[in-house]
């Protein structure tokens, strides 16, 4: 990285930090903003440091990771209000923060993509333009019921169980299934920017990556889904050397270029 900066935005009782990784010295880039994964409950900027370097540099735009508040402590939708907030800000201190705000895109991996839907949800409500949301096996159904839940319910790495586990301390312990910003509900869909899906085969999220892709086809998003073969949960932060692992990361970011230099399907109200 040509530089790395370590913030905090300043909302109204909390500060939130984040860290932004910049892969050239130029004065001005685009941005992604990254919500790690870990199932809500665990997972840091430290964590995803690796992750959001490569995207950086693949990208050439500033990502910028938020360390948002963890479930059980802060359950939903306190992680998405903090997300949101950064957001906010990359856009009201655009300049303070050397990035382009009419190229904003959101990144997130197992539980930080559903937050990044979530995100995106508000963002559509408030007219604030995105260009690109990219989610890497993204958690989105509490329900934990879906064919690829049940037929790799024991793993490897993920279990159906502590899925469960991660949105009982997210949505507490009577859920209300029908909140507008929850990333299943059909409430601002149509209004998503393009999107780019990337699941595993033997991962237990595969299939609502899966349907959530379908679902935003059907609304004439320009969604694409690809589920990666021989791959597991988590795999585009393992510490291995695999030609599919650099051909998904490589795949997410083109995806999330090309949409600095195109037209975003979010529009300003």
């Amino acid at each position: 990285m040509a530089a790395v900066r370590e913030g905090a935005v300043h909302l109204e009782d909390r500060d939130i930090p984040f860290r932004q990784f910049r892969p050239t010295d130029a004065p001005t880039l685009p941005a992604i903003l990254f919500c790690h994964g870990g199932g809500f409950v665990w997972g840091s900027i430290d964590t995803h440091d690796g992750i959001c370097r490569r995207l950086a540099a693949q990208t050439g735009a500033a990502v910028i990771s938020v360390g948002y508040r963890l479930a059980p402590e802060t359950r939903f939708p306190g992680p998405v209000d903090d997300a949101y907030g950064v957001l906010h800000d990359l856009i009201a201190q655009a300049d303070e923060h050397s990035i382009d705000a009419g190229n904003l895109t959101l990144c997130g991996d197992s539980a930080g993509g559903g937050i990044c839907v979530s995100v995106a949800k508000m963002a559509a409500r408030d007219g604030i333009p995105l260009r690109h949301l990219a989610l890497i096996y993204p958690a989105l159904d509490p329900a934990c019921d879906t064919a690829s839940q049940h037929a790799l319910a024991d793993g490897p790495l993920l279990t159906q169980d502590t899925m469960r586990w991660f949105w009982s301390c997210y949505l507490g312990p009577q859920p209300d299934h029908t909140d507008d910003l929850l990333p299943l509900q059909d409430v601002d869909l149509d209004a998503l920017p393009s999107t780019t899906i990337a699941t595993a085969e033997f991962d237990p999220l595969r299939d609502e990556g899966e349907g959530f892709a379908s679902t935003l086809k059907a609304r004439k998003i320009d969604v694409t889904y690809t589920c990666y073969p021989g791959m597991i949960h988590g795999f585009m932060s393992l510490a291995v050397s695999s030609a599919t692992i650099d051909a998904a990361l490589s795949d997410v970011s083109e995806r999330l270029k090309a949409s600095f230099h195109g037209q975003s399907r979010t529009k300003k109200a």
